[in-house]
């Protein structure tokens, strides 16, 4: 069973999100704020009937509602690394952003942004 992120310190996740806002495209920085968002998505929306999968960084299942035990979750999103950064920090709307979403609670605008700049 995959380990559950959990966020940065504040000071870490800033640091990364200025490399980021930079133009670095460094694999360690896209993941670290990647999961961080992730951790921060799961502590304030904690269920299992959305799995969010930002590949190959991570996957996390969160939303309150129909839980499942085996198989495929009953709401699925999935989008790149760039794509998620930008709507947990608030600098992409939910309605502009290309998500691959299907299932009930696919629609993650309620609980997004995660952070702010």
């Amino acid at each position: 069973m995959a380990r559950r992120p959990t966020p940065l310190p504040a000071a870490e996740f800033a640091a990364v999100c200025a490399r980021l806002d930079a133009g670095s495209t460094d694999r360690h920085d896209l993941r670290a704020a990647t999961l961080h968002l992730m951790a921060v998505l799961v502590e304030r929306a904690p269920g299992h009937s959305v799995e969010v999968r930002v590949p190959p960084y991570a996957a996390v299942q969160c939303i309150p509602g129909a839980s499942h035990t085996r198989g495929t979750p009953p709401a699925v999103v999935e989008m790149d690394a760039a794509t998620w950064i930008a709507l947990g920090r608030g600098s992409l709307a939910w309605a502009n952003a290309t998500v691959h979403a299907s299932g009930e609670r696919s629609d993650l605008s309620a609980w997004l942004p995660l952070s702010e700049g």
